[in-house]
């Protein structure tokens, strides 16, 4: 539902999940266990209370890496005052900079690069951090932002902006991860106070973040 909601989030450190078992865990009855060895844990429960409370749950797991799991729902208005004060605060302007954008999330890369460039700004999108790089290489012009997932296959994104930064010194660099900032510090897999998005996050998130890293905010 659009408006406000109060976000719960759960992070574990396990071993994580794959895809193929992600695309299965809200189902009744899936269960990674063998014969014998359990019932799993009841996620279908869990997304059936969420749902009929109007709300949403998101998962985020990589292996070896853990699980996040993020329930938000509706929150109770007691005033319409707060609603017309953030409406009054405006919307984040766009820019004509150059962003580099790595995820390997097909819906995540496309939707926001679309959004990125409906406000005026370059867009280069990558799958992979291998074609990051060689979208830099090939490009002609500066890049000013990389915008990269921190978990992805063959190179973390920490890895990826060190080496982008070998032929564009000056890019500012955002991430982006389904676990929380006190997490990805405390498994050492970013520094920190580093410039962190936690997904899923709302197109204002995206631009409120991309126009205050590049302005050095």
């Amino acid at each position: 539902m659009p408006g406000a909601c109060v976000m719960w989030s759960v992070s574990d450190t396990g071993r994580g999940m794959d895809r193929k078992t992600l695309e299965r865990i809200f189902e009744p009855f899936f269960t990674a266990k063998g014969m014998g060895e359990g019932t799993g844990l009841g996620l279908a429960t869990v997304h059936g209370i969420v749902k009929q409370n109007n709300g949403h749950i998101n998962v985020y797991s990589e292996p070896g890496q853990g699980t996040t799991f993020r329930i938000y729902l509706p929150r109770f208005e007691g005033a319409i005052a707060d609603a017309a004060e953030t409406k009054a605060r405006g919307k984040p302007p766009g820019g004509r900079e150059t962003i580099l954008l790595a995820e390997d999330e097909k819906s995540i890369r496309v939707t926001a690069g679309l959004f990125l460039k409906a406000l005026g700004y370059t867009v280069l999108t990558a799958e992979s951090p291998d074609r990051a790089l060689r979208l830099a290489a090939e490009h002609s012009g500066r890049i000013h932002l990389l915008i990269t997932d921190v978990i992805m296959p063959g190179m973390s994104g920490r890895d990826l902006a060190e080496r982008l930064r070998e032929l564009y010194p000056e890019v500012k660099r955002l991430y982006m991860s389904g676990c929380t900032a006190n997490v990805i510090a405390h498994r050492g897999i970013l520094d920190k106070n580093v410039n962190l998005m936690s997904k899923p996050f709302s197109h204002n998130e995206l631009m409120r973040q991309v126009r205050e890293v590049p302005d050095g905010q």
